[in-house]
């Protein structure tokens, strides 16, 4: 079986590439099928080729992550090992520090795909982004993380997120509550994003000074909305209407993100999606992007893309969309 050594100069930086326990090594041994023995700061890989070649080439690069002062921790060891399995060209240091937000509680909000990256890119350089793809890959997550990055920096003035209230059939009528309260469990992943970016006191203060709004779909027609950076989430469960009476809200100084998977429409009686006839409509318009999303930038519990593969499998579905237009450089 090949085998490679590998000698690391600083020993402290070492440790913290192994990790505590050596769990890092571990994950990369469990991910890649490679044999890795750990003796002070010189490591021996052995197994297949092109197997101990790309943990070889994930060990330097996230060495040279944590003497950027980027900390590695076992899912960017396995977000890393991810990225260079399908393209040993990328460099993780121009992901993984493309730092976006730091949290209240001082995590960094970063990009952990080639795909991930392509999103943020787009939405710094574009007024309408789309994000299409699986559950768990960053799109709407990481779009609350550009808004809030956006408005701390006076770019914007307000954010505004939006989603339909249509979920696997439910009826809100069957809800208790006055419309307010009916509608709160449909815009509940939202405010879960922003709680855990600004902090829960931050984000009441925020809505209560207007400067957050969220909202259903419903209550952006006939709006005008400047200076805001706009997000409408769940758009695979809008109408022809209600896409394009949202795409016309944008005014002057905004940007809007919509996102949503096309694997997952609740619309009742086959009705068509609002963002599948977008994709078909808007894609050769100079300014709108369209970013994909498959699997493999699925950033939950490694459970979830096997979930993902099997039931894309089953209904004869890709476990991606091909895209539609790409990023800006």
């Amino acid at each position: 079986m090949p085998e490679m050594k590998l000698i690391f100069e600083d020993n402290n930086l070492a440790r913290l590439l192994y990790g505590d326990l050596n769990k890092n090594l571990t994950t990369i041994e469990k991910n890649i099928g490679v044999s890795i023995k750990a003796r002070g700061n010189e490591l021996a890989l052995e197994g297949m080729k092109h197997e101990v070649e790309v943990a070889a080439m994930a060990l330097k690069q996230l060495y040279e992550l944590l003497k950027a002062g980027y900390p590695v921790y076992p899912s960017d060891v396995a977000y890393g090992l991810r990225i260079l399995e399908r393209s040993s060209k990328a460099n993780l240091k121009e992901i993984f520090l493309d730092r976006v937000y730091i949290t209240a509680n001082q995590r960094v909000v970063s990009p952990k795909s080639v795909n991930q990256k392509n999103y943020i890119d787009s939405i710094r350089n574009n007024d309408i982004v789309f994000g299409i793809g699986p559950a768990g890959t960053g799109k709407t997550y990481l779009a609350v993380a550009m808004a809030i990055s956006a408005l701390t920096s006076n770019q914007v003035k307000n954010i505004i997120l939006t989603r339909p209230a249509v979920e696997a059939g439910e009826n809100l009528g069957f809800l208790p509550g006055d419309m307010a309260q009916k509608v709160d469990p449909y815009l509940r992943p939202l405010y879960d994003a922003l709680n855990d970016m600004l902090g829960r006191e931050k984000v009441i203060e925020y809505i209560e000074k207007g400067i957050v709004e969220i909202a259903p779909l419903a209550f952006m027609r006939g709006r005008t909305l400047n200076n805001a950076f706009v997000i409408l989430d769940e758009a695979q469960n809008t109408s022809h209407e209600q896409m394009q009476m949202f795409l016309t809200r944008l005014g002057f100084d905004s940007k809007t993100v919509i996102t949503g998977d096309i694997t997952q429409i609740d619309l009742p009686g086959g009705k068509q999606s609002g963002l599948i006839e977008a994709s078909r409509i808007l894609k050769k318009i100079k300014g709108i992007v369209f970013c994909s999303f498959s699997d493999v930038d699925v950033v939950r519990h490694p459970l979830v893309q096997d979930i993902i593969r099997a039931y894309a499998k089953k209904e004869m579905k890709p476990g991606k969309i091909k895209s539609i237009s790409k990023p800006k450089k």
